[in-house]
């Protein structure tokens, strides 16, 4: 395998809840819900995330929020927080950054760590994975459970073994040991169909898998079939990429009722391009692709995307391309369920286009500079788009 390598997951345990237990001390102990109104029952969306005690119930991340509530009627249902979540998430990346600079982000809440160049500043890898858990518990009183591996397949799993509050080293003359006795679905990329194709096939466990023909494996599979045989034969060279560009940036929302009304739909979708067009400009990123999601009642869900000339993080600019995609798309009298704006194709907000700046450009950066400027000091709900106020 060449040179060895430290690669660490860490992973927060139950993050938006803990944080939520961590602030108000009626919710610990307490199974706490985050995600959309339950309404008795009769709510729309999912659950985003869920407190240990939660769990118990059998409640998990992406459930119905109303099934979640018939299970767990008891539940500490609380909404999204997302601006204090992202305030708790940056102080934890600015202590992984101050391990290794090799790193990359997975979500608000885990990310891949390389230690291979610097976990000697700390002492050993696992010593230097210690100290970052230990950081976390002091900085936020939160808990992370981390997994040591010289692989980042081997890492994720490991993450994941002892939640919460765990910490998992697999050493790598006994990576295959580690891997082989596990179930097959904790392979890293196996969906739930592959996984039944597999167990048809009388494969439970990743041992199971390392065993069979590849060959066989890639007529079944196709070329997944390669790549999940690699995988549990301890094969991944996959590198831990620095967060040099997003892939994406996306905001959704699950309306409480199916609705075809055109101003809920537009007062929605101008607040879906604040959302996105903010979180573009606080990663000093522009964007050339927009894309509209739609999910219509029965469940259907469809995308239209658009590359404009010019990269924009231009709240008035995204609505304007959005809007018209919506308008174009033929709902065939079908209510909408979810609607959703993304941004993709970035480069960085200092890149010029040209190079005569555009007055009305400069007078919009402004007017957006300002508008974030008063949302990050008094929050988000102090000033509002016109046609965007609930």
């Amino acid at each position: 395998m060449g040179k060895r390598r430290y690669i660490a997951h860490v992973d927060m345990d139950a993050f938006f809840a803990a944080i939520e237990q961590r602030d108000d001390p009626r919710y610990r102990a307490k199974p706490v819900i985050i995600g959309a109104d339950p309404r008795g029952g009769k709510g729309r969306g999912v659950v985003s995330t869920c407190s240990y005690e939660a769990r118990s119930f059998g409640v998990h991340s992406a459930m119905p929020i109303g099934e979640a509530y018939r299970i767990c009627p008891q539940g500490i249902f609380l909404p999204v927080n997302m601006e204090k979540y992202e305030a708790v998430s940056r102080r934890i990346y600015e202590i992984f950054y101050s391990f290794t600079p090799d790193i990359d982000p997975v979500g608000i809440d885990e990310a891949f760590l390389d230690m291979t160049g610097s976990f000697h500043l700390f002492g050993t890898a696992l010593q230097a994975c210690l100290s970052i858990k230990k950081r976390i518990r002091e900085d936020t009183g939160l808990t992370a459970s981390c997994g040591l591996a010289p692989t980042m397949m081997a890492a994720k799993i490991a993450s994941d073994l002892k939640k919460p509050d765990g910490m998992v080293e697999v050493q790598e003359d006994a990576l295959l040991e580690f891997l082989h006795p596990l179930d097959v679905r904790r392979l890293w990329g196996l969906g739930p169909k592959s996984e039944a194709v597999l167990n048809g096939m009388g494969i439970k466990t990743i041992g199971d898998l390392a065993g069979r023909d590849v060959d066989r494996l890639e007529s079944v599979l196709g070329k997944n079939g390669r790549h999940l045989w690699e995988l549990a034969n301890g094969i991944d060279e996959r590198k831990v990429e620095g967060p040099s560009e997003a892939k994406s940036i996306s905001n959704e929302t699950t309306f409480e009722r199916d609705t075809s009304d055109r101003t809920i739909i537009e007062r929605e979708l101008i607040s879906l391009c604040e959302k996105v067009s903010g979180r573009m400009r606080s990663g000093k990123l522009k964007a050339r692709t927009i894309t509209l999601k739609i999910r219509l009642e029965g469940f259907h869900t469809y995308t239209r995307s658009l590359t404009i000339l010019s990269p924009t993080n231009f709240t008035e600019v995204i609505y304007k391309e959005i809007s018209a995609l919506y308008d174009k798309f033929d709902r065939k009298g079908k209510r909408v369920r979810l609607i959703g704006v993304r941004a993709t194709g970035f480069s960085g907000s200092e890149i010029k286009d040209s190079l005569f700046g555009d007055p009305a450009d400069e007078k919009r950066e402004k007017v957006h500079s300002a508008i974030d400027l008063i949302r990050e000091k008094f929050g988000e709900g102090v000033i509002y788009r016109a046609g965007g106020m609930q």
